[in-house]
């Protein structure tokens, strides 16, 4: 099964992840991260969804998401 981890602390808030994720599996959390930004997280009830296309990874400026096929 695809599923994707998201370094919360190297992630600095732009969202490209949650815009471009196809499945719009990807929220924004409701904590800060180490360096004070509301970092993407998976969502919960909705990770077996993911396919594993890659798009949010690929969005990501700060190489904060890997992908698991």
């Amino acid at each position: 099964m695809a599923h994707i981890v998201i370094d919360t602390n190297r992630c600095k808030g732009c969202y490209f992840c949650v815009k471009y994720c196809p499945k719009q599996i990807i929220t924004i959390s409701k904590q800060y991260n180490a360096i004070g930004y509301f970092p993407a997280e998976l969502s919960p009830d909705k990770k077996d969804l993911c396919t594993g296309c890659k798009t949010c990874a690929l969005m990501c400026p700060d190489t904060a998401i890997e992908v698991y096929k």
